[in-house]
């Protein structure tokens, strides 16, 4: 499987850190830039690379607040107010792709975080396209309906996104299937990081993309205007999601989505989830399990038997 341009997307990434720092993890070996899955800030610490190895240490450097504050003022292109509801969900959407948590004092107002001030660490989650990686569970995704709806889980950073777009380009491209037509609902602009009204990322020929909308909305918009085959979204969080994904069920469209979990069971405990696993919409989950090259695909049926 072939990580496309993942050490230039890595330096892409890296472009948000004070010049001191991006310097420092832009002349790592290209084979750790490769690799690299996230950037690690935290103040008064050195600078964390994160691989599949683990988190390490870039020696020589030290973060400081105006370092934290220099990150969150690039990545909103010195427009911290326009990207304020982001950052109330703890996270701000890069373009390219990236994304970037955010952990400090929060600020709160009848019971919600409305702002984050004192910024003490931060979490750069650098995208990555692995073609090919479909491969390993697309030919269990077939039953007697065809292409069976897929929820897609694992822990938070175990490549639930990275293994949906490479399943999104892959059943848009045709690769060893007919092709289809693929909707997808980018509320984060991770999947596909439309830019100028173009995928940065490979989501496939067929592929149509709803960015920058809660995900129900871009649900139903393609539902309505797109005639899709398909449609994906990644991480179903909200009630409306699952209004949203039942009604795109009935309508007899294959369903591809992501979840945080690791077995059956702990959909089981979410109400979100019980209702769709109780209606029959997923034919097939794929749990991910381990971490970088390590990780295995669990493929089974919506009763947890192996596919």
């Amino acid at each position: 499987m072939e990580n496309a341009g993942a050490a230039e997307r890595f330096d892409r990434a890296a472009e948000l850190l004070p010049g001191h720092l991006r310097r420092r993890v832009q002349g790592l070996p290209r084979e750790k830039r490769a690799r690299a899955e996230e950037l690690r800030l935290r103040r008064g610490r050195p600078l964390f690379v994160l691989t599949p190895q683990g988190e390490e240490p870039l020696e020589g450097t030290s973060v400081t607040a105006q370092d934290l504050e220099t990150v969150l003022e690039l990545a909103s292109a010195s427009s911290v107010h326009t990207v304020m509801e982001q950052i109330r969900h703890g996270f701000v959407s890069v373009p390219g792709g990236h994304r970037l948590g955010l952990c400090g004092t929060g600020v709160v107002e009848g019971g919600q975080l409305v702002n984050l001030r004192e910024l003490s660490s931060l979490s750069l989650r650098v995208a990555r396209e692995i073609r090919g990686l479909a491969r390993a569970v697309l030919p269990r995704l077939w039953g007697e309906r065809g292409l069976e709806s897929v929820l897609i889980l694992s822990p938070p950073g175990g490549g639930k996104t990275t293994l949906l777009r490479d399943l999104i380009r892959a059943l848009s491209a045709g690769e060893d299937c007919p092709p289809r037509r693929v909707g997808v609902a980018d509320e984060r602009g991770e999947l596909a990081a439309v830019a100028g009204g173009e995928p940065a990322l490979d989501v496939g020929p067929r592929t149509d993309v709803m960015s920058g909308c809660p995900k129900d909305i871009g649900l139903m918009t393609l539902l309505r205007g797109m005639n899709p085959q398909v449609l994906a979204v990644d991480e179903v969080t909200a009630p409306e999601d699952v209004s949203a994904m039942l009604q795109a069920a009935g309508c007899g469209v294959t369903l591809l989505a992501t979840a945080h979990g690791g077995t059956l069971r702990d959909l089981d405990r979410r109400p979100l989830y019980r209702e769709l696993m109780a209606r029959g919409v997923f034919g097939r989950l794929v749990v991910i399990r381990g971490t970088g090259e390590e990780r295995r695909y669990t493929v089974t049926d919506g009763e947890g038997r192996p596919c």
